[in-house]
C-alpha cells in the first residue's frame, strides 16, 4: 500500500485551474480499484492519496498521468506501508 503526498508548488488561484481535471484523473483509478482514498490537507498545500498497486513502479506511473503533474502544479512523495493492523473492515482495501 502506498501513502502519497501531493504537494503543490503554485498557488491555490493555479490549483483550481486544474481541480476539475485532475478529479477526473482520480476517479479513472477508482474505477480499477488503484485507489482507497484521496483528500485536500489542511492547510491546503496539497493533498494526500491512499494507494494500492503491486509495486512502487505502478503508484509513480499513476502520479505522472495526474493533471497537477502534467502541468507543473505538483511534485510528488510515495511512502510504502504494510497496513499490519487496522480497523475491521479494512482489509477489503489490503492486496
Amino acid at each position: 500500500m502506498y501513502l502519497i503526498f501531493v504537494n503543490y508548488k503554485k498557488p491555490l488561484a493555479e490549483v483550481e485551474k486544474y481541480v476539475d481535471a485532475h478529479r477526473a484523473y482520480l476517479q479513472k483509478y477508482y474505477e480499477t480499484g488503484e485507489l482507497i482514498c484521496s483528500g485536500p490537507r489542511n492547510p491546503r498545500v496539497g493533498g494526500i492519496i491512499l494507494c494500492r498497486t503491486e509495486n512502487m513502479k505502478a503508484a509513480k506511473a499513476i502520479t505522472l498521468e495526474d493533471p497537477f503533474f502534467l502541468n507543473g502544479i505538483a511534485d510528488y512523495e510515495i511512502i510504502e506501508f504494510d497496513p499490519v493492523k487496522r480497523a475491521p473492515g479494512f482489509e477489503q482495501f489490503v492486496k
